[in-house]
């Protein structure tokens, strides 16, 4: 009994010490530590535990840009979950595996995730939990061309988050909303919203936060046919990507620069900043994002008269866009290949 108490304390300990190394960013660390974890977990033995351990490990494979792994981790944390009849636990890992499906390109697989976690959170009445998910649905609806019904859901999260005094939340849900209207093409209803997230990010200090806000403001000014100060704003907010290791945002961003730099026309500059995007993406697993860059590619080339290039590019881009079942990416890359 002893031995138990001593081995429970012992996991408790040393689930704390691994998240302060996910806290300061030190995700090997979290990883290693989370693994031994498991290890002790499985032998006390404790399945709540264990199926918190794999959830721990599955967010330290997804920090690493390993979501294969990630997917493989929270399929096994869910099972446990529903095994021991533990909801709470069985949300979190639902919402995890939507979270993982996006990064990988499946979104309809991911909204499902997404929508049975939002049911169980709101049966338990964990408001944070469920607003938070609704959240993850509200970007999956902009990412299927939905961006209306996108700002539908983040106007009713806006409203939660601001009767729960979520300011960081908030924050997130206004630079969502901008998105939603930048993709309707009402740029000034985006740009009133971007900048309103802006001084509430820098207020909690949320960097990742202000980059993704600043980049999506940068693109607004690219709409409106501002190209060079949106190439102004890009490069500093690659600056900060690059500071706090944010791979997916640097990816995201070499991949706006380089479209900058195709509606100037500097042809070369925009190759430049794609091809450095691109092994981003295959690092972390984000097909869509890699698809799309191979597809701007294929653009640029087709702009200079080179067809044959052009061709590869759109083949490669549409072969990737099969594997992941993005019917609206293939139709946009058949545009392509018969405008040619």
């Amino acid at each position: 009994m002893t031995q138990a108490f001593n081995q429970v304390q012992e996991w408790e300990q040393r689930r704390e010490e691994a998240s302060r190394y996910y806290k300061q960013g030190q995700f090997q660390k979290y990883l290693s530590f989370a693994s031994e974890n498991l290890e002790l977990a499985r032998a006390i033995p404790d399945r709540a535990r264990e199926g918190h351990t794999l959830n721990d490990i599955g967010l330290a494979h997804l920090s690493c840009c390993q979501p294969v792994q990630a997917l493989e981790c929270f399929q096994q944390a869910h099972l446990v979950a529903v095994e021991i009849g533990n909801q709470q636990a069985e949300a979190i890992a639902l919402s995890n595996l939507g979270s993982t499906y996006s990064r990988l390109g499946r979104l309809s697989r991911s909204l499902e995730y997404f929508n049975q976690a939002v049911v169980i959170f709101r049966h338990l009445q964990d408001t944070q939990g469920e607003v938070s998910t609704l959240n993850d649905v509200a970007i999956i609806y902009s990412k299927l061309g939905q961006p209306k019904r996108s700002l539908l859901l983040q106007y009713q999260i806006l409203a939660i988050r601001r009767s729960l005094g979520d300011f960081s939340g908030e924050a997130t849900t206004l630079n969502g909303i901008g998105h939603a209207y930048s993709t309707l093409g009402q740029y000034e209803q985006a740009l009133e919203f971007l900048q309103a997230a802006l001084p509430i990010q820098r207020a909690v200090k949320n960097l990742m936060g202000e980059a993704t806000t600043l980049n999506n403001i940068a693109s607004v000014y690219g709409d409106l046919g501002q190209p060079k100060k949106a190439l102004l704003l890009y490069h500093q907010v690659l600056w900060t990507r690059r500071a706090i290791n944010d791979r997916g945002g640097e990816g995201t961003t070499l991949h706006n620069i380089g479209f900058t730099y195709h509606l100037l026309g500097n042809h070369r500059q925009a190759l430049k900043h794609y091809q450095q995007a691109i092994p981003i993406y295959q690092e972390i697993g984000d097909s869509l994002g890699e698809v799309s860059t191979l597809l701007n590619m294929g653009n640029v080339y087709a702009k200079s008269k080179r067809k044959k290039l052009a061709l590869s590019y759109y083949e490669e881009a549409r072969n990737l866009a099969k594997a992941i079942e993005s019917q609206p990416l293939l139709q946009k890359i058949q545009h392509c290949i018969d405008n040619l």
